[in-house]
């Protein structure tokens, strides 16, 4: 395989970008299109004290879970944390921040994120205390509007089907979820792929991500999604 952009590498390669206090993005909805060759890599690396930012905690096995419980994570900003009972007895105990975002918008503020907008504006959640606590209003023709900040990373990492050698990506089918507007919201993107191809083997139209967002693609050492959801 010809790697004329740099980009393909070994996971060994890219584990200097993960450090202690860092803030960190990443694909995946309970676990199914998450990185797992990445996941483990920080857990083994014993990085800690993280910010991640993603749809939820995964499995305690499973997913960024596994970071989770080994209490790696200082807070969460995620969408629910339910399937994770480690995340809801750290948030209890006080060793978790936990930054609830209804689902829709915490994909929104990760795409707005990802194409440089500061913030967007939303009427979800206006009435609940969780979701505007400390969240400034906005008065547009008449009408107020929470003030949602954008999410970036120092780093995302995301799951694909395949990637060729500039790093575009396709996806497999629910995998996909949140992984493109993750990938677009890191100031440092590693896609951690099943297969890689050659320049020129996919289809323009079956593209999801543009490689101009991937600065790394490692190859994957196998999923361990499946049995979760059976």
């Amino acid at each position: 395989m010809d790697n004329p952009f740099g980009k393909i590498t070994a996971l060994e390669n890219v584990m200097e970008l993960f450090h202690d206090g860092m803030t960190l993005m990443f694909g995946g909805f309970g676990g199914v299109g998450s990185p797992p060759t990445l996941i483990d890599g920080i857990l083994e690396k014993g990085v800690t004290n993280l910010t991640l930012i993603g749809n939820d905690t995964g499995f305690p096995t499973i997913g960024i879970g596994k970071l989770v419980k080994a209490e790696r994570a200082k807070k969460v900003i995620a969408s629910h944390i339910g399937s994770n009972p480690f995340a809801g007895q750290q948030m209890h105990e006080g060793k978790l921040v936990v930054e609830f975002s209804p689902q829709g918008i915490l994909a929104e503020r990760i795409r707005a994120g990802g194409v440089g907008l500061p913030a967007i504006l939303s009427d979800i959640g206006m009435d609940n205390e969780i979701v505007a606590k400390n969240k400034p209003l906005f008065s547009l023709n008449g009408k107020n509007y929470l003030v949602e900040t954008a999410l970036t990373a120092e780093v995302s990492i995301v799951f694909a089907k395949k990637a060729d050698e500039y790093g575009n990506l396709i996806y497999d089918k629910s995998a996909r979820n949140t992984n493109p507007l993750v990938a677009m919201a890191g100031d440092i993107t590693i896609a951690e792929v099943e297969e890689i191809v050659p320049l020129g083997s996919l289809a323009p139209d079956e593209i999801i991500t543009p490689g101009v967002f991937v600065n790394y693609v490692i190859p994957s050492k196998g999923v361990n999604w499946k049995w979760a959801w059976e």
